[in-house]
């Protein structure tokens, strides 16, 4: 739902008039500031900061909160400094100097934590809140306010939470949430009557009566109604009870809320109330004259006197009364172009409805260039604000890392006063148990001895053992290899007299006639010459023949082996002829192909290779 009579004259005026105000005693003229000892000082000088920040004296308000922040750090009273910066921040933030307001709340925070103290940091997260508004970052404004809240609930400050929960209230009239809006605005009043600030409570009867107003737009139930008027009556009436102590510009606001709730719920007709609404609106007029910033309101209020001179026909006066609005908010330093734009656009349908068509088209020029300016002063407001906010999120992560640093270094040093403790610990558990080890280390000085000589007798016959069993391996192996090298000689011999067994066969078969004893002086001369092989081939390698295999990749004939054999035991081609019944030519070309298989070149010796591998 949207009110936007409401927004346009509560919101865009008293939203930034909420802040800090004490009690009937911070009204004090600075020749009681003179009378009082610089330690009591800081407390006067940030009441009388708060009063000239609301009477929109912002200039004298910072020089004030900045005298009082000096004085207060320098008798170590940093609930003041918190306070002070808390105020600067306020202003920072009401003035749109959104680097100022992040700088003073960031500050606040700073001492704050320096305090130890928990109302100094409830006004510390209250000024971030307040910066965080500015920038319309509502995410932030709601946890600051909450970790303000949490910390009150420990140490009551009703001033202060009447002022944290009507900042949750504006935030939630943002959003029209019409339940939020009501649950802070009671809360808000709620405290502000324990305490005897009547400007605070003023802004929170003002704040009823826009809950109140939301109601009657979401029920159209006439209490709702009638609460309006009611909650606007009794702020009013504060200012009436307290001129002191009630700032004008919060009378102000609910006279020109009155006046527009007459204006907008009669009719025309209604006599008592355009009575009530044009008596409202020049008390409005009135009580802002000469007034700081009072711009706004007054032309609110000259806008309201112009519809109900229309509605009576006196266009005159209608017209004199936007003339009047126009001129008053021209004179602004910084002009509020919201308004402006009302006023002019105003205007322009006011000539238009006259038919003076020159003067209407001039106005809505106006309207136009007006409009283009608040666009802009938007636009560059916006980007501040982005920017202000990504320094505070690029600030806030850096602060977060130094906090997990600043962690993890008292992590670490706990645990090294752990390991210390239990060094020291160790040591003392030590030299309590060096003596109990010292008496049981004689004890057993003598057992060790006797363990010592038991356990060399024990070695030494190991040793003996090892090496006897080593003496047997050896033999063994030995013997392994020259069964195995007999086996090999007699291998070849067998094969040598089972070849000379088939050629008498062959022979006998063809009926040749055969002279015996000289085969056998033959075989007898043989025999002695491979009883000497045979000696020398046991000691031929045993793995002489895997060897061979493996150089020539398994190309060799049993026949091509046997030459190697008789090769390796350096007999020459005669006798191997002879051993194996062959010509000395087929000895020399079997030595040729032999060559090849080995892949030997043509300058090496087989017979050198073959023996060399032994």
């Amino acid at each position: 739902m949207k009110h936007q009579h409401v927004k346009k004259i509560f919101l865009l005026i008293s939203i930034c008039t909420n802040c800090f105000i004490t009690s009937a005693q911070t009204l004090l003229d600075s020749t009681v500031l003179n009378q009082l000892s610089d330690k009591d000082k800081p407390a006067l000088l940030t009441q009388l900061a708060e009063r000239n920040r609301i009477n929109g004296d912002y200039k004298t308000a910072i020089r004030k909160a900045q005298q009082s922040a000096a004085l207060a750090l320098k008798f170590k009273n940093l609930t003041e400094v918190t306070k002070s910066y808390t105020i600067q921040a306020s202003i920072y933030a009401t003035t749109k100097a959104f680097v100022l307001s992040k700088k003073a709340s960031d500050s606040a925070l700073f001492v704050a934590q320096q305090s130890r103290q928990s109302i100094a940091m409830a006004y510390a997260y209250y000024a971030q809140a307040l910066f965080y508004n500015a920038i319309d970052n509502s995410e932030q404004i709601t946890k600051y306010c909450g970790l303000a809240l949490k910390l009150l609930e420990k140490t009551a400050d009703p001033y202060l939470s009447a002022k944290i929960y009507y900042l949750l209230y504006m935030v939630n009239t943002h959003w029209d949430d019409v339940k939020n809006v009501n649950k802070y605005a009671r809360a808000a009043t709620e405290n502000a009557l324990k305490t005897t600030d009547y400007n605070l409570l003023g802004n929170c009867y003002t704040a009823l009566s826009v809950a109140a107003d939301y109601n009657y737009a979401s029920t159209k139930n006439e209490v709702f109604r009638d609460s309006i008027i009611y909650y606007l009556n009794k702020a009013q009436n504060l200012y009436q009870q307290y001129p002191k102590y009630v700032a004008r510009k919060t009378y102000g606001i609910a006279c020109i809320n009155s006046a527009d709730y007459y204006l907008r719920y009669f009719s025309d007709t209604d006599q008592v109330a355009k009575a009530n609404a044009v008596r409202y609106a020049g008390l409005a007029n009135e009580v802002m004259k000469g007034a700081i910033n009072g711009e706004e309101i007054r032309a609110s209020s000259l806008g309201i006197l112009s519809e109900y001179a229309k509605r009576n026909k006196n266009f005159v006066m209608a017209e004199a009364y936007l003339q009047e609005a126009y001129s008053i908010l021209k004179t602004q330093k910084v002009p509020s172009y919201y308004t402006l734009i009302n006023i002019v656009t105003a205007l322009s349908k006011f000539y238009e409805q006259q038919g003076n068509y020159e003067k209407a088209l001039g106005f809505q020029k106006r309207v136009t260039e007006y409009n283009s300016k608040y666009f802009d002063e938007k636009r560059t407001l916006n980007a501040q604000k982005l920017e202000v906010q990504y320094e505070a999120e690029k600030r806030n992560n850096e602060v977060k890392l130094l906090k997990q640093r600043e962690q993890y270094a008292r992590q670490q040093k706990y645990l090294y006063i752990g390991i210390a403790i239990a060094s020291i610990l160790g040591l003392i558990f030590m030299f309590r148990s060096y003596h109990f080890r010292l008496r049981y280390s004689l004890q057993r000085e003598r057992q060790l001895h006797l363990e010592k000589q038991d356990a060399e007798l024990q070695m030494k016959f190991e040793k003996e053992e090892q090496a006897r069993l080593k003496a047997e391996q050896l033999l063994l192996e030995s013997q392994q290899q020259q069964l195995q090298k007999e086996v090999m000689a007699s291998q070849l011999q067998l094969e040598h007299k089972k070849e000379v067994l088939f050629q008498l066969k062959e022979k006998l078969s063809d009926n040749q006639k055969l002279n015996i004893n000289k085969i056998w002086n033959e075989e007898l001369l043989l025999d002695n010459d491979f009883e000497e092989a045979k000696f020398q081939i046991q000691q031929v390698h045993p793995e002489f023949f895997s060897l061979l295999n493996q150089k020539a990749q398994q190309r060799l004939t049993p026949l091509d082996l046997k030459l190697c054999a008789y090769l390796h035991l350096k007999m020459d081609t005669k006798k191997i002829a002879q051993l194996m019944h062959i010509e000395a030519k087929s000895v020399r070309m079997s030595r040729y192909r032999i060559k090849q298989k080995l892949g030997l070149g043509k300058d090496e010796d087989l017979k050198l290779f073959l023996q060399d591998m032994g």
